[in-house]
């Protein structure tokens, strides 16, 4: 088999151009990220399906990793009136909800062919937690409710990625946009840590771009190698495969290519690019990034767990109690979009 790039790609729309066909066909790309609003990636199940298999036949195998963002509330990439509406998770208080939630969005994302869910996040709220996070994280009993979740998208065949290694809750600011720096000590960030501690043998995290000025001054999680070894895979013991967080966003320098290669070089396994275009998609493709034998050993264990038949029996069942739990869940709008605002900034 050809060698497999540790990346997940983007595409630019519901099927994938001849251009891209061709991309991913040479370079082999281990994944695919998902978007729905401005790449316009998801419309329908059937529609999403075919782009599934368009991804699938252009890379000539089955084993690729299709990913999404669905969280719930306002990150979610699979929207109502196709699929099921899905709450904040802020509003997940209890196992069961969380279970339940879990379970619903695994079943339209096995419906689509979607067999990764960058969620849930294990981040810790604070007085000075960024826009970005907002609704986003459990409100309490976060190793509690992130392993319910964790385990319920295991036991129907969906890859879960807890984010954001090593602990997102403390910045200020929006990576999309600039690069937070966290000065909190060591001390202090355990706190931060625990949840992740708890779900260390999650099959799949996502790496934050935050500076712990602690750790390391100069760099940002992501591209730190000591943040890496010392605190994720050191303190934290995290034993699943490390992605990092969309290397688009503002709070990184320099090219596609030199960021991917800080990042692989540092302790990711996999980069992921995040909303872009054809050329940052082909300038990733290029550069020297290459999935190292622990890396691959991590990832065969996602392709492991995404074989097992799901089960959804109980689809309606849990539906109704979920729905009647949270009275009225409604579509939401989008007051702050950091997809959207990245968007933008890239289009300018």
């Amino acid at each position: 088999m050809k060698k497999v790039l540790p990346a997940f790609l983007s595409c630019q729309g519901a099927r994938l151009s001849d251009d891209e066909k061709r991309l991913f066909e040479r370079y082999n790309p281990l994944g695919v990220c998902l978007f729905s609003k401005f790449c316009a990636n998801i419309e329908s199940r059937e529609q999403v399906q075919n782009l599934v298999q368009d991804i699938k036949e252009a890379v000539g195998h089955n084993k690729v990793l299709i990913a999404v963002d669905q969280e719930g509330g306002r990150v979610r990439r699979l929207v109502e009136p196709e699929f099921m509406p899905v709450a904040a998770q802020q509003n997940m208080t209890t196992v069961e909800l969380a279970e339940q939630h879990a379970y619903l969005i695994s079943k339209d994302l096995h419906d689509c062919g979607i067999n990764v869910n960058f969620a849930p996040v294990l981040d810790k709220m604070t007085p000075q937690t960024s826009n970005v996070l907002q609704g986003r994280c459990f409100d309490s009993n976060i190793a509690e409710l992130g392993r319910a979740m964790v385990d319920t998208y295991v036991r129907q065949g969906i890859c879960p990625c807890v984010k954001h290694l090593p602990g997102h809750g403390r910045a200020a600011v929006d990576p999309h946009l600039e690069l937070p720096v966290i000065n909190e000590d060591l001390a202090v960030l355990q706190e931060d840590f625990a949840p992740f501690r708890a779900l260390s043998d999650a099959p799949m995290g996502m790496v934050a771009h935050i500076v712990l000025s602690a750790v390391d001054t100069q760099n940002a999680a992501t591209l730190s190698a000591k943040v890496i070894r010392e605190i994720i895979r050191g303190q934290i013991g995290f034993s699943g495969v490390l992605v990092s967080d969309a290397i688009m966003m503002q709070a990184l320098k320099g090219t596609v290519a030199e960021r991917a290669e800080h990042a692989i070089a540092a302790g990711c396994d996999v980069v992921c690019l995040g909303n872009a275009g054809f050329e940052a998609n082909f300038e990733l493709c290029q550069s020297n990034i290459v999935m190292t034998d622990e890396a691959a050993e991590r990832v065969n264990k996602v392709f492991q767990l995404i074989e097992k038949t799901p089960d959804f029996s109980d689809y309606e069942y849990v539906k109704n109690k979920y729905c009647a739990t949270l009275k009225n869940i409604v579509s939401y709008n989008y007051d702050y979009d950091a997809t959207e605002i990245l968007n933008r900034l890239r289009q300018a």
